[in-house]
């Protein structure tokens, strides 16, 4: 079957298994440093929120995707008639922790950092005819049963294929260079689109394309379909696989994304693609 490279993916959960927290000759992190894992990749903090706040970011995160224009007050609003007894300092700081701009059309988690460089959006009125055109890389926020993890991916445009996917507890640049790396495996794009945040202007992020004479593209600020195809992909993510699950565990976690992923890139066909797979349409090119 092709698909999501699962030499690659299984390698990785081979290696996660090898680690041996109670070797007292070894420290865990030089274990992950000799079987080069990144250590987002194998920590998993459970997050000190408590039960009633998980419930209420679960319940914004699902309101997001229904009407991601919603400002503070109104999801204060929401919240409040599902029973919750908060302020809106309260939903402000929840939004804030979960990366919902809710004055802009699209939940952007990776925030804007001042004096970076911002690239212009090259796709608008842009026929993409062909894979490795166009790449997009976004972040979004996944509720789990007790805390949550950010889950960044790659997709090619033409063929809508996951090209790589990775999960971090924190929003550092570091695993959205992970996502790349991998994704190199199977080439290099012409263009690659994101958002204005601060992991796709950090200066590490962006000479990794600049070596590869990638040509840079960055959403307009609050234009919610600049990145349309990565954004309706979470959407489905999240209505078909984690809001039906609710993962226990990051390796429940892990597990999950990697079977959907592989299932949405290798066996559902796409209207867009004339019924045909995001899998069979990139390795066929």
């Amino acid at each position: 079957m092709i698909g999501l490279k699962k030499n690659v993916a299984m390698s990785l959960e081979s290696k996660r298994l090898l680690i041996e927290p109670s070797n007292s000759n070894i420290s865990i992190n030089k274990q992950l440093k000799l079987l080069d894992i990144n250590k987002s990749s194998y920590y998993y903090v459970p997050c000190p929120e408590s039960e009633e706040n998980l419930k209420i970011m679960r319940l914004l995160d699902e309101q997001y995707l229904l009407t991601p224009y919603y400002g503070i007050r109104r999801m204060h609003v929401i919240v409040i008639n599902q029973g919750y007894q908060v302020n809106l300092k309260r939903i402000q700081r929840l939004l804030r922790l979960m990366g919902l701009e809710t004055i802009y059309p699209k939940p952007n988690l990776s925030k804007q950092q001042q004096g970076h460089k911002i690239y212009p959006y090259l796709l608008r009125g842009l026929k993409i005819n062909n894979i490795n055109q166009v790449w997009s890389s976004d972040i979004t926020y996944i509720p789990m049963r007790h805390g949550f993890l950010y889950l960044v991916a790659v997709m090619d445009w033409f063929s809508r294929y996951i090209l790589s996917w990775k999960l971090s507890n924190s929003l550092d640049v570091a695993f959205c260079l992970d996502a790349l790396d991998d994704a190199f495996e199977f080439g290099y794009p012409e263009i690659y689109n994101t958002d204005q945040g601060s992991q796709f202007t950090s200066e590490s992020h962006v000479e990794k394309l600049k070596s590869n004479k990638i040509k840079i593209s960055m959403d307009g600020k609050g234009r919610a379909l600049d990145n349309v195809f990565i954004e309706r992909f979470w959407r489905s993510l999240k209505y078909e696989y984690v809001y039906l699950n609710a993962p226990e565990t990051g390796k429940d976690l892990y597990h999950g994304l990697y079977k959907y992923i592989n299932e949405y890139n290798c066996e559902r066909p796409h209207s867009a693609l004339e019924y045909q797979t995001p899998a069979s349409i990139y390795h066929k090119k």
